[in-house]
């Protein structure tokens, strides 16, 4: 991952570059692998997570049928 230093800007290159790692999942992943996980937790925690996108998409569907 590259980000560009503009006029000796680094502070919006900082920025730049905290907004890409936030958006590839960086900082979660960190988060993540902080602490060891059971495969057991980790399946539960993933189908909590399909659970609320399903809902979440069944939401905005039915604001859109409205």
């Amino acid at each position: 991952m590259q980000v560009v230093v503009r006029e000796n800007n680094v502070d919006q290159a900082l920025r730049v570059l905290k907004k890409k790692l936030q958006r590839e999942g960086v900082y979660r992943e960190m988060k993540l692998r902080r602490h060891y996980e059971k495969p057991s937790e980790k399946r539960a925690r993933e189908h909590a997570a399909a659970i609320s996108r399903a809902r979440k998409a069944d939401r905005k569907h039915a604001e859109r049928d409205r």
